[in-house]
C-alpha cells in the first residue's frame, strides 16, 4: 500500500455486512481498493490492473464515515464502520474489519478521499444510475505489492495535522522517583469550585517503554481472561457486567489479597470502562467507579473506589514499541489504622508496578505476543449483542432474486457495493467464525439480553442521530448503573444568550469567560511547505454570551429565538454579526452548551469567514475546526479530550443555520458513538473541570494563511444540576 500527498491508495480484505430476507445479518468477504476517490470491490485479489471489479463507486464531498466500534455477527466480532452520504438517505455501506487498526486506516483514507472530492464529482455521483460518471474507468491505479496491503501506522494524506498537541497548557505532573524501571509521577492537587480539594487521593502515574505494538498491548490490557494472570499479579477474576455501547462497558474485578498488607481484606472494583483509538495509533483506556444493581458489594470483599484511572498506549519507533502510561487515583477504603496517606500511596504504587510486569512479558515474548489470541480472549468476555434486523429502506433490493450484476462502468453509488445476499449459499460455515477451543454449547448460546442493550442499524441517514438518541434514552431508562458523581437535575427559566454568567476572574462556578488565545497553536504562513504552527495572537470575534440548558429534545437554531441577544440586535437594525456554536449533548435529558461570538466589522472584510458563512455544508464540514482542552480537572477527564484540532463535521452530524445577522453551527454529539461515550463519561466530572475551547476556519491555501481564531472560551465548573430549562 502506498500513501502520497497527491493521492490516497488503500487496499485489503473487508467484510460487507448484509441482511437476508429473514432479518439475519451476515458478513461477505471482499477485496476493496480505494484509489483517490474511486472505491472498487473484488471477490479475489485482482491479478492485473485491467481486471474488472464486481462493484465500484465514487467517494464524493458529501460522503461521511462513522466508526461504529465492535459488533458481533455470526459469533464473530468485527470492527464496524459505515459510509453514508449526507445528501442521499439511500446511500449507505456497512463494512467490517478484523481489527481496530484496519478499520481506523480505512476510515482515515476514506475521509481523505471525501475531502479531496470536487463538487462536480458529487453531482455526478448523486445523479441517476443511468448516467454513469465518465471518469469511473479512466482512473489509473497502482497495484504493486497488493498482497502486502497494510503498512501500519497509517498516516493521513491530505495535509494531516501533526499528532502533537495543539494546546500549550503546562503539565500538571511532577516526577517523584523511579522504581523497578518505571518513572513515577504525581498529579498536582485539583481545587474544586468550593475552594477545597476535589480529590484527597492524588493521582500517581507510572511510565515505561514496552516492546510491543500498541494494538497487542491494548488487547492484553482489555482482556479479562487467563492471559491476564501472566502479568497482572493483582488480578484474581474479572467479568463484564453490562455492555453499554461499542466503546463503553461495566466490568467487575476481584483482586488477590496476597499482595495487600497483612490484615487487609480482599478488594474488588466495579468500573465503567471507556476506550478509543486515536489517529496516530494511540489507545486510551479510561476507568472510574460506578454502582450497578446487578453487581452489589460482594461477601468477603471491600469495594475500593477508583476516582480515575486508565492507560495510554502510544506507538513509537515505527510502531514496534510503545510508551505505556498507567494512572491511578484510588480510595482503598482503609480502616482507621491504615489511614496514613503513605500507606495508600505505597499500595497504589505497588499496583502501578503491573506496567513493569507487562513490559517483561512482552520482552520475554520478543514482541511476538499473539494479538489474535488476545483478541479472541478479550472478545470472548465482551458478549456483544448479536445484530440482525435489516434496514428496510436500504435493503429492499435484497428481495429481488436472480438479479444480473451490473457492469462496473454503470456503478455510480455506494449502494452498488451492497451485493445481493445469496443467503442460502453465501452464509459462512459456523466454524469459520468460532474459536477452535469454543464448545458446541457456547456456539449456540446467545448472550444475555439483560446484560447487553440491543443494537440496530441506521434506518436512514437523515434520522440516524435521532435513532441513536432513542436508543440512548432507552438504555438510560433501563440502565442499572449510575456514576458516583451523578447529581440531581434542577430546572429554572432563562433568556437565550445569557443563561450562563460571565466571570472574567475565572473563580465563580458555572460561569464563562473568554479564553487565552496564546494557549492554542494554529497553522502559520508557511504551513503548506513546512507544516509549521504558530501561537495564536488574538481572535476575530468577541465572546458575548453562553447558554447551559436542559431540555427533553434537541435545541436547534438558538439564534432565531425571540428574546435572545441575537434577535435583540437584529430588531435594533444593528450591524453586529454573531457566530454561535451549539453543542447538543445527550444524557438523561438533553443538554445544550452554546457560546456566542460577535463582531462589528462587515463580514466582507474577512474573506474566509465570508466564504464559510455563505458556502454550502460540504465546504463548511471540511473547514470548521475545534481545539478543546481541559485546563483543570482530574487526569481521567483530561485524557477523555484530545488536545488537537479536529474537523467536527467529518465525524459528528453538524447542522448549519444562516440568519440575517448570524451563523450557527449545531453539533449533535449523540450522532457519534465515540463522542457520545466521551461526553457521557465527562458529565459526572463536569463540575470539577475548567474547559477551554477555540474555534477556527481551516486555511488550506496560501491566501488563507496564517489562520485566525474565530474565538475562544473558558467554561468554569459547569454543573449539570444547574442547567436551565429551555423556554418553549
Amino acid at each position: 500500500m502506498g500513501i502520497s500527498q497527491n493521492e490516497a491508495t488503500m487496499e485489503g480484505w473487508l467484510y460487507t455486512i448484509r441482511s437476508n430476507r429473514f432479518g439475519l445479518q451476515f458478513p461477505r468477504k471482499r477485496y476493496f481498493i480505494l484509489h483517490n476517490t474511486l472505491l472498487r470491490s473484488f471477490k479475489t485479489i485482482p491479478s492485473s490492473e485491467n481486471e474488472q471489479p464486481v462493484r465500484s463507486a465514487v467517494i464524493d464531498s458529501y460522503i461521511r464515515v462513522t466508526d461504529n466500534g465492535r459488533e458481533s455477527i455470526n459469533k464473530k466480532v468485527f470492527f464496524i464502520f459505515t459510509i453514508y452520504s449526507t445528501s442521499d438517505i439511500n446511500i449507505l455501506l456497512k463494512l467490517g474489519a478484523s481489527s481496530s487498526e484496519e478499520a481506523a486506516a480505512w476510515i482515515h483514507c476514506l475521509k481523505d478521499s471525501a475531502l479531496k472530492a470536487s463538487p462536480c464529482q458529487a453531482n455526478n455521483f448523486l445523479g441517476s444510475p443511468k448516467n454513469a460518471c465518465p471518469f469511473l474507468r479512466s482512473q489509473s491505479m497502482k497495484t504493486k505489492n497488493q498482497k502486502n496491503s497494510f503498512n501500519w501506522p497509517f498516516r493521513s494524506s491530505v495535509h494531516a495535522e501533526a499528532m502533537t498537541s495543539d494546546v500549550t497548557a503546562p503539565s500538571s505532573w511532577k516526577i517523584i522517583g523511579c522504581q523497578n524501571g518505571l518513572r513515577l509521577f504525581k498529579e498536582a492537587k485539583v481545587w474544586d469550585s468550593h475552594g477545597g480539594h476535589w480529590d484527597d487521593h492524588p493521582a500517581i502515574m507510572a511510565v515505561s517503554m514496552v516492546d510491543g505494538t500498541s494494538e497487542a498491548i491494548f488487547l492484553a490490557l482489555m482482556s479479562l481472561g487467563p492471559s491476564r494472570s501472566e502479568w497482572d499479579f493483582c488480578f484474581y477474576h474479572g467479568s463484564v457486567v453490562e455492555c453499554l455501547d461499542s466503546h463503553t462497558d461495566i466490568i467487575h474485578k476481584k483482586l488477590y489479597s496476597d499482595w495487600l498488607p497483612w490484615g487487609m481484606k480482599r478488594r474488588d472494583l466495579l468500573l465503567q470502562r471507556y476506550w478509543r483509538r486515536e489517529d496516530d495509533g494511540t489507545y486510551v483506556i479510561l476507568y472510574h467507579s460506578v454502582v450497578h444493581k446487578k453487581c452489589p458489594p460482594q461477601s468477603g470483599y471491600v469495594r475500593a473506589h477508583l476516582k480515575s484511572g486508565g492507560y495510554v498506549i502510544t506507538p513509537v519507533n515505527k510502531g514496534q514499541q510503545s510508551i505505556v502510561k498507567h494512572m491511578l487515583a484510588i480510595d482503598w477504603k482503609f480502616w482507621k489504622f491504615y489511614l496514613r496517606p503513605s500507606a495508600a500511596r505505597s499500595l497504589t504504587i505497588s499496583m502501578l508496578e503491573r506496567v513493569a510486569a507487562l513490559r517483561e512479558l512482552f520482552k520475554g515474548k520478543k514482541g511476538n505476543y499473539s494479538s489474535k489470541y488476545l483478541s479472541r480472549e478479550w472478545l470472548r468476555h465482551v458478549h456483544l449483542p448479536q445484530t440482525g434486523k435489516p434496514d428496510n429502506k436500504i435493503e429492499d433490493d435484497d428481495l429481488i432474486e436472480n438479479e444480473v450484476e451490473k457492469p462496473a462502468s454503470a456503478s455510480v453509488s455506494l449502494m452498488d457495493l451492497n451485493e445481493e445476499p445469496d443467503e442460502f449459499f453465501d452464509v459462512p460455515e459456523a466454524s469459520e467464525f468460532v474459536d477452535d477451543d469454543q464448545s458446541e454449547s457456547e456456539l449456540y448460546s446467545e448472550p444475555s439480553s439483560e446484560l447487553c442493550p440491543s443494537s440496530s442499524n441506521h434506518p436512514e441517514i437523515t434520522s440516524a442521530a435521532g435513532f441513536v438518541r432513542k436508543l440512548h434514552d432507552l438504555a438510560t431508562q433501563k440502565k442499572g448503573y449510575m456514576d458516583l458523581q451523578e447529581v440531581a437535575e434542577d430546572t429554572q427559566l432563562y433568556c437565550f444568550g445569557n443563561s450562563l454568567q460571565e466571570d472574567p476572574t475565572c473563580t465563580l462556578p458555572c460561569s464563562w469567560s473568554a479564553g487565552d488565545s496564546s494557549w492554542f497553536m494554529i497553522r502559520g504562513k508557511n504551513y503548506l511547505q513546512d507544516n509549521g504552527k504558530i501561537t495564536a495572537n488574538g481572535t476575530l470575534m468577541q465572546m458575548v454570551g453562553a447558554d447551559w440548558l436542559i431540555s427533553d429534545k434537541r435545541e436547534d437554531d438558538l439564534g432565531s429565538r425571540q428574546g435572545g441577544i441575537v434577535q435583540k440586535h437584529a430588531a435594533q437594525a444593528g450591524l453586529e454579526f454573531f457566530f454561535i456554536v451549539n453543542f447538543q449533548i445527550p444524557g438523561k435529558s438533553r443538554y445544550t452548551l452554546a457560546v456566542y461570538y460577535m463582531m462589528k466589522s462587515p463580514l466582507e472584510d474577512h474573506p474566509l469567514l465570508y466564504k464559510f458563512v455563505n458556502g454550502d455544508d460540504a465546504f463548511r464540514n471540511s473547514r470548521f475546526k475545534l481545539i478543546p482542552c481541559i485546563s483543570q480537572g482530574s487526569w481521567i477527564a483530561r485524557k477523555t479530550v484530545q488536545k488537537r484540532a479536529s474537523l467536527l463535521g467529518q465525524f459528528i452530524e453538524t447542522h448549519y443555520f444562516r440568519g440575517k445577522n448570524y451563523m450557527e453551527v449545531d453539533i449533535d454529539v449523540g450522532s457519534s458513538a465515540m463522542a457520545r461515550g466521551a461526553a457521557n463519561f465527562l458529565l459526572g466530572y463536569l463540575n470539577t473541570l475548567v474547559v477551554e475551547m477555540a474555534f477556527i476556519i481551516q486555511g488550506d491555501t496560501p491566501e488563507e494563511l496564517p489562520e485566525t481564531l474565530i474565538g475562544t472560551c473558558r467554561l468554569n465548573h459547569l454543573d449539570p444540576s444547574k442547567a436551565l430549562l429551555t423556554i418553549p
